[in-house]
């Protein structure tokens, strides 16, 4: 902050001239203070967004493009609303299912597979697929689904605004 002197004027008549003496500022000078201030608040608000740390969710299947650092097409496993599997586009018994994705595995360097049920599907069905593909070495489970779901009572307006 800044200080400085300033001459007192001397009072007086045609006579009575005072040399002016000096005495102190008193006054601070705030304009650098706010700047700094305003400085530190843009450096906070553009900080604060990325020390939240987020939820880890999987999220659905786009139809955007795939990534071009992703080198291998993602495993789909199908479950159709009678029961039958198929990877990829391929029909699979449940018998030679665990067999396939072990030589699968093998081959492959990401352990992520995207697995499609039909909704009529029982829950049983899924959870022994989500087994086999486990003890078939996939660890990353991806369920893809539609996004135009039930909405739950909540507006889609509102459902992003956290309210």
């Amino acid at each position: 902050m800044a200080g400085g002197v300033i001459k007192a004027a001397g009072g007086g008549g045609r006579r009575g001239r005072r040399r002016g003496r000096a005495t102190a500022m008193s006054e601070i000078n705030i304009t650098p203070m706010v700047d700094v201030m305003l400085v530190l608040l843009i450096i906070f608000m553009v900080a604060a967004p990325m020390l939240t740390v987020g939820v880890p969710v999987e999220l659905p299947n786009t139809a955007a493009a795939a990534l071009p650092t992703e080198q291998e097409e993602p495993l789909t496993i199908t479950i159709t609303a009678d029961g039958t599997l198929s990877v990829q586009s391929t029909e699979v018994g449940d018998a030679e299912l665990i067999p396939k994705l072990l030589a699968i595995v093998a081959e492959r360097t990401s352990r992520k597979v995207f697995l499609r049920a039909d909704g009529a599907v029982p829950y049983e069905r899924v959870a022994q697929v989500m087994g086999a593909l486990s003890k078939g070495g996939f660890s990353e489970i991806a369920f893809v689904t539609d996004a135009q779901g039930p909405s739950f009572g909540v507006d889609d307006a509102t459902a992003g605004s956290g309210g």
